[in-house]
């Protein structure tokens, strides 16, 4: 499936095919990052946005770790450490 992905690099705000991504629900699930979401690299902060983006995507089936920690590797650690705007191509389900 095809998905929209922007980011602002200064706020730190993500947004999902046009719907800006909260913090707070993937935070609840798993706290990997306190000060929120990050892209361009393989840290906490960019498993917080891949554990938000397959919460969106698949529901519960996201909060696996597997799911999102691939999904992190696969398109959020490539992306550039500035603002976004990007159309992925991504997996029904990781």
């Amino acid at each position: 499936m095809k998905i929209k992905l922007k980011g602002n690099w200064e706020t730190k705000k993500v947004w999902l095919n046009g719907l800006e991504l909260a913090l707070e629900p993937s935070q609840k699930i798993r706290n990997h990052s306190p000060d929120g979401f990050n892209w361009g690299y393989g840290g906490s902060g960019p498993a917080q946005l891949s554990l938000a983006i397959c919460l969106s995507l698949y529901g519960e089936k996201g909060s696996n770790p597997s799911c999102y920690q691939n999904f992190k590797w696969d398109h959020i650690e490539g992306l550039p450490q500035s603002n976004f705007d990007v159309e992925l191509e991504v997996k029904n389900n990781y």
